[in-house]
């Protein structure tokens, strides 16, 4: 019934989406197995994607040649560039979706692609022969033959869902768990766990008052994700903020009892970063509210996500609660939040390309490697795919460092250090976060990626431009120099102290004051000069004067940390003398004993900041 495919992708969401599409345009023959054709790419909990590192993650997606980016831009409905006050390491593009949009354009996509095909069953078992993994066998009966294998199974894996006091077996609210897979994986040697992660009531946005609350309107000129020549917003969808308060809390606190968090009948570990509702409330008892973000679910659709308010409570305790906040107080819901449990596998099972060390072609990726989010599902998903294309191939293995990508932090994080908590990505997780920014993704990744096959021509000669334009206006700011009589007056107008000899535009670029709009008025000629340049050319090039010694200072440290990778520490270290260790850093290396820094770099709970203590007491 079926030919011999080059990768099995089993399951739909955002790795699984990403993994078929990758394999797919590198040209593998791909099939895409998923147990609901209507909930290819669906968006399980919020509406939304990127935030605070995770923009950097779909940047670098789309920078590879993926498609999460693109399909962001063509469904997004509200954009916001969250952190411009702070520094351009910490800027993070984020988008809220259009739910239905969102999973529509991602199916369009896949049925366009050429090299993928699509099959609605479920996988209950993989073909390994002779320790590789050579096909799946679906609950339907069909065995399906294939060079590789990649799991994406999400939250299926024997999925439970709670509510209150009520729990049944689903990998989502309304479908099925998936089984059989756990138990043959155990029986071939690995270790599986169980998390847990949940998701907060929708409800009604016309039975809301949103006069009570706080707007949240998007970026006056919205930006995007991809740097393929999609289109940005002309209008947006705001969301807004409301609060929880003191009766919120009492009325949570009278289902405590019932709650199958307190009560132990969840085993996993949830999230510590995107706690429920009623875990901030016992967590944090000190605080009298807990902000709400009120995210409308797409164009045309009344139904609205309450962000922050995650809670596997009854069903009655939830409206009764949800009507004390402000702005809420005659909501109609639409479905109850609810927690679910689900098998994963430790990643430390893995290596660097997410090909398990016990099965040979056989790939994990996103939430069955126990992390959390779209994004960090996705990236793995296009690693894998792409890694399964190139093994079967017997292609070199396409590894990210962490010096070059926060997909690169979040593999080694999960195969170095494991994790036992749904894992989430943090710009705090990445040492070298000033060469790892959101605007300069392409430059970093797309040559890489088109050596080996997945981006294009364009997006290659996309990049030469870029980094072409950024030499030439680098240049010119170098040589273009003002004298004091004719801008000091307009250094005055900014605020920043007047020159006493001719500068460089270059040199006034530095100045925190003064943006690149600001020299535009200071020498109208050059700006007449800039018309000819690509906006991404003209914001790469302002961060790269300003930034120039960090970007350096930070270069060095990478190439620091390659010449000591293998720097050995000797046997009886006493870490109690070195006082600027964290404490919890201290313990975990007292328990570890690392041989080199490259391997203390990598055990769970040692920070960037304790290895660069570490590394000075060493070179003394």
């Amino acid at each position: 019934m079926f030919e011999e495919y080059d990768v099995i992708v089993v399951g739909a969401g955002h790795a699984g989406c990403e993994a078929a599409a990758a394999a797919a345009n590198m040209g593998s023959k791909v099939l895409l197995v998923t147990m609901n054709m209507h909930t290819i790419a669906q968006m399980s909990c919020n509406p939304a994607m990127g935030g605070v590192a995770k923009g950097q993650i779909v940047r670098e997606v789309d920078a590879l040649g993926g498609q999460s980016g693109i399909i962001s831009d063509r469904t997004m409905i509200q954009f916001r560039m969250l952190n411009r006050s702070k520094g351009p390491a910490m800027w993070s593009p984020r988008c809220q979706s259009d739910r239905q949009m969102f999973a529509n354009e991602w199916r369009e996509t896949l049925e366009k692609t050429p090299n993928v095909d699509f099959w609605q069953d479920m996988v209950r078992e993989l073909i390994v022969k002779d320790g590789r993994a050579v096909g799946v066998k679906t609950n339907l009966g069909i065995e399906i033959m294939a060079k590789s294998v990649v799991l994406t199974n999400g939250t299926f894996l024997n999925g439970l869902i709670h509510i209150g006091e009520k729990n049944f077996g689903g990998g989502r609210t309304g479908e099925r768990a998936a089984t059989g897979i756990t138990e043959q994986l155990v029986t071939l040697g690995f270790e599986a766990g169980r998390m847990k992660t949940g998701t907060p009531p929708r409800v009604d946005g016309r039975s809301l008052n949103y006069e009570l609350m706080e707007e949240q309107p998007g970026d006056e000129v919205p930006g995007k994700f991809s740097y393929a020549d999609t289109t940005s917003l002309t209008h947006q969808r705001s969301c807004w903020i409301t609060y929880t308060n003191q009766d919120v809390h009492d009325i949570l606190k009278t289902g405590f009892d019932k709650s199958p968090m307190f009560s132990g009948r969840i085993k996993g570990l949830g999230p510590r970063y995107c706690p429920s509702v009623e875990d901030k409330i016992n967590r944090f008892a000190d605080k009298d509210r807990h902000q709400i973000f009120v995210e409308p679910e797409g164009w045309n659709t009344v139904e609205v996500y309450v962000n922050g308010f995650s809670t596997s409570l009854p069903e009655d305790i939830q409206l009764k609660a949800l009507r004390k906040i402000s702005g809420f107080e005659n909501v109609k819901m639409f479905r109850p939040g609810y927690a679910i449990e689900y098998d994963y596998f430790p990643p430390t099972q893995l290596k660097l390309t997410l090909e398990t060390h016990l099965i040979e072609n056989l790939y994990f990726a996103g939430q069955i490697n126990g992390t959390t989010g779209y994004e960090e599902a996705a990236c793995q998903g296009l690693m894998a795919g792409m890694n399964a294309h190139l093994k079967i191939r017997e292609q070199n293995p396409f590894v990210l460092k962490r010096s070059e990508a926060y997909i690169g932090v979040l593999i080694d994080d999960l195969i170095n250090k494991g994790t036992e908590e749904p894992y989430r990505m943090f710009t705090s997780r990445a040492e070298y976060r000033t060469l790892l920014r959101q605007d300069n993704a392409d430059i970093r990744l797309t040559e890489r990626s088109h050596a080996v096959g997945l981006a294009d021509d364009k997006r290659l000669e996309n990049v030469r431009r870029k980094i072409a334009q950024t030499a030439e206006l680098v240049a010119e700011l170098m040589k273009i120099k003002v004298a004091p009589e004719v801008v000091n007056s307009q250094l005055d107008d900014y605020r920043t102290s007047p020159i006493k000899d001719k500068t460089t535009l270059h040199q006034l670029l530095k100045r925190p004051q003064l943006t690149m709009q600001e020299i535009r008025k200071i020498q109208p000629q050059f700006s007449d000069y800039l018309d000819g340049f690509e906006e991404d050319a003209i914001e790469q090039t302002e961060i790269h004067v300003k930034y120039d010694s960090y970007i350096e200072k930070e270069q060095m440290m990478v190439d620091k940390m390659s010449r000591m990778e293998d720097l050995a520490i000797v046997g009886n270290f006493n870490y109690d003398k070195v006082q600027a260790l964290s404490f919890e850093g201290r313990e975990k290396l007292k328990k570890a004993k690392p041989q080199t820094i490259g391997q203390a770099s990598r055990i769970s709970g040692v920070s960037p900041s304790d290895i660069s203590v570490l590394m000075i007491h060493i070179g003394r």
